[in-house]
């Protein structure tokens, strides 16, 4: 039942703090009356989107709950959401409420907020990367499916490196800015945030769509964006050795090699390319005139609220006072020669592959050097919307540190769905086999990807690994609001659905001894024969029980 299933979202969000993930929150009784018009609809079941539950972003409109772009004395209240919120909830989503970001979006490490700097869920110690901070949180905690950001200079990929997840940034003007507090507007992105690339694709998918009354809405002409590449051999593009920048992170340096490696073996050929073009542009984002369309975006509250901002963001926004209309030409002139120049690049290779951030940092450590710090963290992505790019960020791997790892697939406008293809057959084929220093389990309940209990798991810095079927003599009972799976050798079915996640071996313990009878830990066999850690049932506990086995799974169980 979709009531079910928001009533344990509410649960598990009034059992911490609302700060700093979120900032407002739906009314309980507005998404369980929405939740309940779903279930009473037949048609709504064909909805794309039926009975999921999302976050927003609070820069980003939605009816009747204020917008603060994380800044209280900003706030305002609209009566009507932002396009592409609307979108999404006529496709059957459920809104859950208005997520923590850098304010006025400004800065890529979720650290400028009155509401609370928002930390990566692989370890608190550090930052969860922004502006999107509350968002990636979200949906790396299993508080909801999927969540809106928005993605400027980066603010949609680096919290999804640092928080183990995919991160859409869309080519500009596929998704609508309309009702979103602009940053930049001439580059403004939404962005998506989901566990998997599919789940990203859905989104994406139900979101997209030519908004006529958003000035800088557009849509793909015939055959623009054409990626004739996918399914077969491809080339992706590397910067040279000396290009590469990890800020000391030599893990990160590791990962990204084998990285490289996977994506060769999945039929990638790698190109070696000249990013000093790439980083040209990114410099202009900062160090040039376009930071005066974040001044543009709020100056007449600037005038008599600077004392109420956050005092980084005011320092950057109030700093781009000092351009002049001749250097705003100037920049344009030099982005279009560069531009130009990396179309010869772009002719030797399909996608850029890149790491999503070369480094992570501490919430100390951003502290200290709050600005340069967020600058090398943009090291890969500032230049994205300045050229016109799409891309997609995906997990690549966990530093021994127990710190995630990601890259970027980065390509022409409108190379959207080609470059979700892409992140699904890299997440698919998986980093090399064995984990060391983990355990696997199989979920097969309440521990799944947007259930209710997924953050015992994504709380100890467990990832998912892939969603597969357990053999076929396996069945599967409702004991209420769990599951219960029992082996059964003179049974044979479909086999039941589960996920299985690498859990460190160092709190493994912990985990299981927080499992609560009939429900145990012991060994389960794979459809393809893999023995791993699974959760399973005493058989006294099915008696009298519902068996669900025709079903495949809970999830198709709960519908």
């Amino acid at each position: 039942m979709i009531r079910d299933r928001i009533a344990n979202i509410y649960e598990e969000i009034a059992a911490g703090p609302l700060n700093p993930v979120w900032i407002s929150l739906v009314p309980r009784e507005a998404a369980m009356a929405r939740a309940q018009e779903l279930e009473n609809d037949p048609a709504a079941k064909e909805k794309p989107l039926y009975g999921v539950p999302f976050a927003i972003k609070d820069n980003t409109d939605l009816a009747g709950l204020p917008t603060t772009a994380g800044c209280p004395a900003f706030a305002y209240t609209p009566g009507c959401s932002a396009t592409v919120v609307q979108k999404l909830v006529d496709a059957g989503a459920i809104a859950i409420g208005k997520t923590n970001l850098d304010q006025f979006a400004t800065g890529l490490v979720g650290t400028r907020s009155p509401h609370g700097a928002c930390a990566s869920v692989f370890d608190s110690r550090y930052i969860s990367g922004g502006s999107s901070s509350g968002s990636a949180v979200a949906v790396a905690k299993g508080l909801v499916s999927f969540a809106l950001g928005t993605d400027t200079a980066g603010s949609g990929r680096v919290p999804a490196a640092f928080n183990g997840l995919i991160g859409l940034k869309p080519t500009r003007g596929l998704l609508s800015t309309r009702g979103v507090v602009p940053a930049c507007r001439t580059l403004d992105c939404v962005s998506i945030f989901a566990r998997t690339a599919e789940e990203a694709r859905a989104v994406f998918q139900a979101a997209r769509g030519f908004d006529p009354l958003d000035a800088f809405s557009r849509a793909p002409a015939p055959g623009q964006g054409a990626a004739p590449w996918v399914g077969g051999a491809f080339r992706f593009g590397v910067p040279a050795a000396g290009q590469l920048e990890f800020f000391g992170d030599d893990e990160a340096r590791e990962l990204y090699c084998e990285a490289v490696a996977e994506v060769e073996r999945i039929g990638g050929q790698r190109v070696e390319i000249d990013f000093s073009i790439f980083r040209a542009a990114a410099d202009l984002l900062y160090s040039g005139p376009w930071v005066a369309e974040r001044l543009a975006a709020i100056a007449p509250f600037m005038e008599s609220h600077t004392d109420q901002m956050d005092p980084v963001v005011r320092k950057i926004i109030s700093g781009a006072a000092r351009y002049k209309a001749t250097e705003a030409f100037e920049a344009e002139y030099r982005l279009r020669e560069l531009r130009r120049e990396t179309e010869a690049e772009w002719a030797r290779m399909d996608t850029l592959m890149l790491p999503t951030t070369g480094t992570i940092y501490t919430h100390e450590q951003i502290a200290a050097d709050p600005i340069g710090l967020n600058t090398n963290l943009g090291y890969y992505t500032n230049f994205v919307n300045l050229l016109d790019l799409a891309a997609v960020a995906v997990p690549a791997g966990v530093r021994r540190t127990g710190l995630p790892f990601g890259i970027s697939f980065i390509g022409p406008a409108f190379t959207d769905e080609a470059l979700l293809w892409l992140a699904d057959a890299f997440a698919q084929a998986g980093m090399p086999a064995p984990r060391p220093g983990c355990v696997l389990l199989a979920v097969v309940g309440a521990h799944l990807s947007g259930q209710p209990l997924n953050s015992q798991l994504t709380e100890r810095a467990a990832r998912l690994v892939r969603t597969c079927r357990t053999a076929r003599d396996y069945r599967l009972y409702a004991l209420g609001a769990k599951p219960g799976l029992v082996r059964d050798p003179d049974f044979e079915g479909p086999g039941i659905e589960v996920e299985v996640w690498a859990v460190p071996e160092d709190r493994f313990g912990g985990f299981v001894a927080a499992v609560p009878p009939p429900l145990g830990i012991g060994n389960a066999v794979l459809e393809d024969g893999e023995v791993v850690k699974c959760f399973l049932c005493e058989p006294y506990a099915i008696a009298g029980a519902t068996e669900i086995t025709r079903f495949g799974g809970w999830r198709e169980y709960l519908g």
